[in-house]
């Protein structure tokens, strides 16, 4: 009997201190999470960070060291006790590799999970079907994956992870297999996906853009903890740490010291932001210049050179230096400029933030 979760249908997801150690190593550290029903929730960080050690105990394919989990008010994880198999949680999963056998047709693919559930033939086509045809495919239903392309393998893997209407999909970093532009399509098309079948799901990925294209709401992971959870706009725009910031690369990040008198200085005087004055507490701290904040002016204060210009097709990227700092800004802009120049910015302070040592 779980002894401190209380059962909850009012979640897809429930867990409370969530911890997993291999020997000696921790891995994940206290980990608390709710999914509320028809929420993508991305657990997005890098490689060891212990995104992928919780899906699988999500999942019920890796045990916790302790701590407790239910899905949709069913408990399946109460401490290293007891841990539900993955057959009795009634999940759907998206692999990586898709998982889909070359010798079955993509219906009899899709119908699988209801074939181990032990339903009739007929019925099992008739809701494989209706699966297929949720993502797009009923027209495939007789093909071999090995005659589809990736996206439409994708999809496929898609039907069979909600052909039993699951209240829970766990996504295991489905895309990274793909080149980039496919890779965006694709997250474009499930996030879509996913609000339109009002499903429940836990999407891990490394990639940036599509946890924020796909998800709901983004759990940033850093050393076997959720460092910051939030919607994509409110993370971008209010990192809770310079660790966050420093991993989705919002911007610059420059040393200095904040005093009443004067708002923000960098620590060689060479970077003045008086517009700090009296926002935030006195002494050491770090401030963050996402690229959002600044933009070419002639009438800016705060004078750059012109490092590297990128064409990026609908825009440049200036890589800009700010003099005798050793600091690196990227501002975005609609026109080119020339090597090495220098160019004044307009820095905006509400963009701004201030990490206090």
């Amino acid at each position: 009997m779980m002894t401190n979760l209380q059962s909850d249908r009012s979640f897809a997801l429930n867990a409370a201190q969530i911890a997993k150690s291999f020997g000696d190593t921790q891995v994940l550290r206290n980990i608390d999470l709710d999914l509320a029903p028809g929420e993508v929730v991305a657990l997005l960080g890098p490689s060891g960070c212990g995104k992928t050690t919780l899906l699988r105990i999500a999942a019920g394919l890796l045990s916790a060291s302790s701590g407790q989990m239910q899905i949709a008010g069913q408990r399946v994880v109460d401490g290293a006790s007891f841990n539900a198999p993955p057959e009795a949680r009634g999940i759907g999963m998206v692999f990586q590799d898709y998982a889909i056998w070359p010798h079955l047709s993509v219906l009899e693919n899709v119908a699988f999970p209801l074939r181990m559930r032990k339903l009739g033939r007929s019925d099992r086509e008739t809701r494989a079907r209706r699966a297929l045809d949720r993502v797009g495919l009923s027209h495939l239903a007789e093909r071999f994956p090995g005659t589809l392309s990736g996206g439409q393998q994708q999809r496929v893997a898609l039907a069979r992870a909600i052909v039993a209407e699951p209240p829970l999909v766990l996504f295991d970093e489905p895309l990274s297999n793909l080149d980039r532009e496919l890779r965006e399509g694709l997250a474009l098309e499930i996030g879509a996906l996913l609000r339109e079948l009002g499903l429940s799901a836990i999407y891990v990925t490394h990639d940036q853009s599509e946890a924020f294209t796909i998800a709901d709401r983004v759990a940033v992971m850093l050393g076997g903890e959720i460092a910051q959870i939030d919607t994509p706009e409110q993370i971008f725009a209010c990192p809770a740490s310079v660790q966050v910031a420093q991993f989705l690369n919002i911007g610059a990040l420059v040393e200095g010291k904040v005093c009443a008198a004067h708002g923000f200085t960098c620590a060689r005087d060479h970077l003045n932001l008086p517009s700090l004055a009296g926002k935030v507490p006195d002494g050491p701290a770090r401030i963050l210049i996402p690229r959002t904040a600044i933009r070419p002016d002639p009438q800016g204060a705060l004078m750059a050179q012109v490092l590297r210009c990128q064409f990026q097709g609908d825009r440049y990227l200036l890589h800009l230096g700010l003099n005798g700092e050793g600091v690196s800004l990227v501002c975005p802009t609609d026109r080119p400029a020339p090597l090495h120049s220098s160019i004044p910015l307009a820095i905006d302070p509400e963009r701004l933030r201030v990490f206090p040592h």
